[in-house]
């Protein structure tokens, strides 16, 4: 299993590097990968060599830990000299840098503007909603910058409607705040334009590869399935039919994974966001598959449309995660607790882990749990419980993850990126207290803390969504601080 785990580990390291840091630094990502995996390495090694009895020296768990951020940031600057802007930009001008980089990655060359144009677009700001003061010409961009006079959704409505008036759909009408604080206008071409190349390369569905996968994925995850409820290969060649005793498991975590991923995709498509069909990831080991995803091949039009998709995954995940496993535990069976169990210990699993699990556990076996005891996991509650791991895991507010792009929409890019830094080193603390959330913390350090904004990134979220955002956040909480001792010592009596 725990060779499983670091294969696991090994290729999500590898493509979190590919997609975000491969295009900010010349040092190459085999060299970074392996930098950022060699605590895995050490770990794992001592594992396999000593065994799971003699624990990990100290210098051991703490030095690499330590050490390889220093040599992964110290490779990233080096491979960066010559990319950066020049120190001496203000901060206004690195975010000016960023978004002309982000142009570039499209190909989007912005025509010069001629004396009628510019004439048409200085008119697009009327003085009352945004006095613009200045007009900065780059290839990939035009840069507004001027002074706010009205709220922010309606100057974004305002300008945005008298560039599509005059422009079409010319250009991509960006709406930001510098570290200041300042808002200010940035027009890029735009490459979602009907002719624009990338939108005739780029196909929004793709129905049948959507149908393979799930179809690749449901083989996959009834074979882990049968695994769990103990049916093996020999028993599989004698009797094919035992093949089907993991169908439940199956069914139940692609029911989980698929409502997760619809509710994105449904609440993409009432924004008009493009996006593909969920697609599912089938591995032949471990659970039968590493999830589900979607690409949206647009960008968020403003702070409350990602709240919305990013918020509507992890609510409809649930709705269907918890009766599932409320019922699953129902059906599974009190075992007296082992020496040692983990989080992924299905046929005695400690539910203190958890406090939220421990509260629904003692709900659904009506007084059977005590502080000794451990469950073995039903099928269904095992499905059950990776989807509440895996809602826990998308609801750190952390860069990319739903929970990132939650603490993103409310509080502003800026902030978000604080949250997120915070929230690593508080996941490594409790990772140290709690060493089977060892991997989940690893994992948070290799996701980059910077989200994509939206296209108004100024305009803020009502009281309502931020009261929901909060409630997010508290039921991440719930999920993964382990139960108070004075719980278990009650369950006890």
């Amino acid at each position: 299993m725990i060779l499983w785990l670091l294969l696991f580990l090994g290729i999500i390291t590898y493509f979190i590097l590919q997609r975000s840091v491969a295009p900010t630094t010349r040092t190459p990502i085999w060299i970074l990968w392996l930098v950022m995996m060699t605590p895995a390495f050490i770990w794992t090694g001592w594992v396999l060599v000593r065994g799971d009895n003699e624990p990990i020296p100290p210098v051991l768990v703490i030095g690499p830990f330590l050490l390889c951020p220093l040599i992964y940031w110290w490779l990233i600057q080096i491979g960066r000299q010559g990319l950066n802007p020049p120190q001496s930009q203000s901060t206004t001008q690195s975010l000016k840098v960023d978004l002309l980089q982000r142009a570039e990655e499209t190909d989007g060359i912005v025509r010069p503007l001629d004396k009628s144009e510019e004439s048409h677009l200085r008119d697009c700001f009327p003085w009352s909603v945004y006095y613009l003061q200045n007009l900065e010409y780059r290839p990939q961009a035009v840069i507004c910058t001027g002074t706010l006079r009205a709220s922010p959704e309606e100057a974004y409505q305002t300008v945005k409607e008298n560039i599509n008036k005059y422009f079409g759909d010319r250009f991509l009408v960006i709406f930001r705040e510098n570290f200041n604080g300042k808002p200010f206008f940035v027009l890029v071409a735009n490459p979602y334009r009907e002719n624009s190349t990338l939108s005739n390369s780029q196909p929004q569905t793709r129905p049948f590869l959507a149908l393979l996968l799930l179809l690749l994925t449901i083989f996959t995850t009834t074979a882990s399935g049968a695994e769990i409820v103990g049916v093996t290969g020999k028993a599989v060649e004698a009797n094919p039919a035992l093949f089907f005793k993991g169908l439940p498991y199956s069914l139940a975590l692609i029911a989980i994974l698929g409502f997760h991923e619809m509710g994105h995709y449904i609440a993409a498509r009432l924004y008009n966001i493009r996006t593909t069909l969920p697609y599912f990831i089938p591995v032949p080991f471990f659970l039968g598959t590493f999830g589900a995803f979607i690409q949206m091949r647009s960008p968020m039009p403003n702070r409350k449309a990602l709240f919305d998709v990013s918020l509507a995954g992890p609510v409809a995940g649930l709705m269907i995660t918890l009766p599932l496993l409320i019922w699953g535990l129902a059906n599974s069976e009190v075992v007296n607790m082992p020496e040692k169990t983990g989080i992924l210990t299905f046929k005695a699993l400690n539910p203190s882990f958890s406090l939220l699990l421990t509260v629904l556990s003692e709900l659904a076996l009506k007084g059977q749990l005590t502080a000794d005891s451990a469950i073995a996991l039903h099928p269904i509650a095992v499905a059950g419980y990776i989807g509440l791991l895996v809602t826990a895991f998308n609801l750190m507010p952390v860069g990319q993850l739903d929970g990132g792009h939650i603490v993103h929409a409310m509080f502003g890019l800026r902030t978000s990126m604080i949250i997120s830094q915070i929230t690593r080193f508080l996941m490594l603390i409790l990772s140290l207290i709690r060493p089977e959330l060892l991997l989940w913390a690893l994992l948070l350090f290799l996701i980059p803390i910077r989200d994509e904004p939206a296209l108004n990134d100024v305009t803020e979220l009502d009281d309502g969504r931020d009261f929901c955002g909060l409630i997010s956040l508290a039921v991440l909480i719930l999920i993964v601080i382990p139960a108070p001792s004075i719980l278990m010592n009650w369950l006890s009596r």
